[in-house]
């Protein structure tokens, strides 16, 4: 929590607590595209927003084995990749937007968060880690994604790890890697481990053991016997956090579902090449004793597979939620001043006011986007702040307490900046630290109309 971290002394009376939802999706979908399927059931969604009832606050989507060829990664460095695409269409008619999206070769994370929330997002960090080849690929690792919502710290992991049956010390490993390697820049945020909440998912590969002794065949019988307890038992997974020797500080409920590895493409008939296992994992822990009088929960509220999506050889598994946050009421944003006229082809200058006390970072940057916008990366112009810190040793003490208070801050934005004249469009604040894409939105402005200013008359046309 970025109101406390850990200062035991920390005065309660201004956190006001809170519970938000978060659902989350992992999905390895086997290089296929999302054509022709409807993704409403996999969020837990109707068919139209009016039909939907009590939405979670976030969702968050994890695939693995995403198109990576070539061509597609040139593709989505102009533009989102199609599962993005795909999932933005659904989530944006319920007013969410796409906070972030990081992707490693064929491992993609992204958080969509409902507009309401977005002024309370604040020092988000994407990393990565590849384990393929001994880290020197990217087709096996991790990418994840921090922040902190109200100021409670959460870490969302999306994994790929080795494969096959036998492969289960290379996952391990893996593990290990990644927990070592995934260091962020937010003060004492740095591992996995240190957050308040973490979400570890993915194709985690964990399969059964017996292998010599228990067949793919006896398998599936096992599972037409809906004898998912006692194979549970013969879970890798299980067995090695029951071992400590890995995800042992992260908790699961059992999965009360069929095994989700490996189906024949296009139907919910086990391939029997492999033997069935629960590949596909929602794990997670919570740091309940990280503030002082404040406990910490997670209720996990579902947990399950969806077996009508049968495009890939897994099986999508989805789990929701309930999360206790406390919101700081002394968090600061900027506001802006009302635009009435800002016209295209002309320097513009906006005005905004810093409150007092409000930490401005080494990067900051204002962001001119659509009314309505679905993603905090479709900024059509932007220009950072002017700020003090590099100044501060040339400043007088009676200068840099006038910084500390409460003011006004004019910019200006260049006239290169084209705007369409057909829509509405609002300034975002986004306080950065520079380092890797430290970032969080602190400011939002109503929004405001575009013109174009009328030529002057030539002087054939004056009577």
């Amino acid at each position: 929590m970025s109101h406390c971290d850990n200062n035991w002394n920390v005065n309660l009376v201004r956190f006001l607590p809170l519970a938000l939802r978060i659902y989350i999706v992992t999905w390895n979908v086997s290089t296929k595209f999302p054509e022709n399927i409807s993704l409403n059931k996999l969020l837990g969604l109707e068919n139209r927003p009016d039909q939907d009832t009590a939405l979670p606050d976030f969702f968050v989507i994890g695939l693995q084995e995403v198109n990576a060829q070539p061509q597609n990664t040139l593709y989505n460095l102009f533009k989102d990749d199609l599962w993005t695409q795909k999932f933005k269409e659904v989530l944006k008619e319920r007013d969410f937007v796409v906070i972030k999206t990081e992707q490693m070769q064929g491992l993609l994370l992204s958080v969509f968060a409902r507009r309401k929330h977005l002024l309370h997002l604040r020092q988000v960090e994407t990393e990565y880690t590849r384990t393929g080849l001994g880290g020197i690929w990217g087709n096996k690792g991790a990418v994840s994604i921090r922040l902190n919502v109200y100021g409670s710290s959460i870490c969302l992991v999306n994994a790929h790890l080795a494969a096959h049956d036998h492969m289960l010390e290379e996952r391990i490993n893996d593990y290990e890697r990644i927990v070592q390697e995934q260091k962020f820049h937010v003060k004492a945020k740095e591992t996995i481990f240190d957050h308040d909440y973490v979400f570890w998912f993915g194709d985690l590969n964990f399969r059964l053991t017996g292998e010599a002794t228990t067949s793919a065949d006896e398998i599936r019988a096992m599972v037409a016997r809906d004898e998912l307890k006692q194979l549970i038992e013969k879970d890798q997974l299980l067995l090695v956090r029951r071992e400590g020797r890995a995800f042992s500080q992260l908790q699961e409920r059992l999965p009360q579902f069929p095994p989700t590895f490996k189906f024949e493409h296009g139907s919910n008939d086990y391939d029997m090449k492999r033997r069935p296992a629960w590949t596909d994992r929602i794990l997670y822990a919570v740091n309940e004793n990280n503030y002082r009088n404040v406990r910490l929960t997670a209720e996990q509220t579902s947990y399950k597979s969806h077996p009508s999506y049968s495009i890939s050889d897994h099986k999508p598994v989805t789990s929701e939620f309930t999360l206790k946050v406390y919101e700081d009421t002394t968090e600061r944003t900027i506001s802006f001043k009302p635009i009435e006229l800002w016209l295209v082809g002309e320097p513009n200058t906006i005005e905004y006011v810093i409150p007092n006390g409000f930490d401005e970072g080494n990067a900051d940057w204002i962001g001119i986007y659509r009314e309505n916008f679905t993603s905090l990366s479709e900024y059509l112009a932007y220009e950072y702040t002017e700020t003090y810190k590099d100044k501060q040793h040339q400043l007088n003490e009676q200068q840099l307490q006038h910084l500390q208070n409460t003011r006004t801050v004019q910019l200006t934005f260049s006239e290169n900046v084209s705007l369409p004249l057909d829509t509405r469009y609002q300034l975002l604040y986004f306080q950065s630290t520079g380092t890797r894409g430290v970032t969080g939105l602190v400011g939002i402005s109503d929004s405001f109309a575009v013109e174009k200013r009328c030529p002057s008359p030539s002087f054939d046309e004056i009577d």
